[in-house]
């Protein structure tokens, strides 16, 4: 038998997803995805706090989706003040949260969202993103503890965990004090 007859091992073959805009149709997915990902306690963290009432930026609410049309991904940037700098709030998003599905899970997908969704915002002008988050992970994309050094999260947080990616040169340089939601309301 040649090599060309054998059954393909599917285990090689590369898995697509498609990066799009999140729609309302998405929802009850992203949401049963965020619960299973994150449990029933994810609503009571103090990233949702800041999200709770309001939209997610525009252009930056983003999920990966199957080629059969399964929610296998999503992620979502807010604005806030990332606190004060002489006098003035330092305008900045927050991320989160970033959830994969688990049948999904090591496939690359988090990471695919995560460089997307800079990209994004980056693209669109944005100056700085702030995350509560595992930072062994979130390094690889940028960002740092040092540059979120002088904030805080309203409520109980993590210090280690607080993180800060400058899109424009010093962009968190001198921001302290905490962080507050700072986008639109919504009617929900």
């Amino acid at each position: 038998m040649s090599a060309l007859a054998l059954p393909l091992d599917v285990s090689l073959q590369p898995f697509h997803t498609l990066i799009r805009a999140e729609r309302a149709e998405d929802v009850g997915a992203r949401e049963a995805l965020l619960d299973a990902a994150m449990g029933a306690g994810r609503t009571r963290k103090s990233s949702e706090a800041i999200r709770r009432g309001r939209l997610p930026a525009q252009g930056l609410s983003l999920v990966s989706e199957t080629t059969d049309g399964v929610l296998a991904g999503s992620v979502r940037l807010w604005h806030v003040a990332a606190g004060e700098r002489g006098g003035a709030p330092v305008e900045a998003l927050l991320l989160g949260p970033l959830a994969v599905a688990r049948p999904f899970e090591g496939l690359g997908i988090g990471s695919q969202l995560m460089r997307r969704a800079i990209a994004e915002a980056a693209w669109r002008g944005h100056r700085a993103i702030v995350l509560v988050g595992d930072a062994p992970y979130y390094e690889r994309f940028g960002f740092r503890a040092e540059a979120a050094a002088g904030l805080v999260m309203p409520g109980p947080f993590e210090r280690h965990r607080l993180l800060g990616l400058e899109l424009a040169t010093a962009s968190l340089q001198g921001a302290c004090g905490l962080i507050q939601p700072n986008g639109p309301r919504s009617d929900a």
